[in-house]
């Protein structure tokens, strides 16, 4: 499993276009994709991240080669922000036991 970060500085006045770009984005996600969340720092409210979650580096590798411009860095750019990358392999996972009720009540978050 791989997990990609996008972070960038946002605006406030840029929020909401980051956010309907966000929503639109993922309204078609790459079939590649696991999941994703769009999240933003308590300290520092301009620093925004979208967190992307694949199956294996290849997974990755094949969506990066089928679009030009890749859709998170895409999201930023409508939002006036230039987005820097880092990629983690996942060493380990586990879900808490409120996992199955939060996933089935957070689907329609930002949609």
């Amino acid at each position: 499993m791989v997990m990609t970060i996008l972070e960038a500085h946002v605006a406030p006045e840029n929020w909401a276009a980051l956010e309907a770009a966000y929503r639109a984005g993922t309204e078609d996600p790459p079939p590649q994709l696991v999941e994703t969340f769009l999240i933003h720092s308590n300290p520092d409210s301009t620093l925004w991240r979208i967190v992307g979650v694949w199956p294996s580096r290849e997974a990755l590798e094949e969506m990066r080669q089928s679009a030009e411009t890749p859709g998170g860095v895409l999201m930023f750019r409508a939002a006036g922000a230039e987005p820097t990358l880092a990629v983690f392999d996942v060493d380990g996972h586990a879900s808490g036991p409120a996992a199955e009720s939060w996933r089935s009540e957070s689907e329609f978050i930002g949609h």
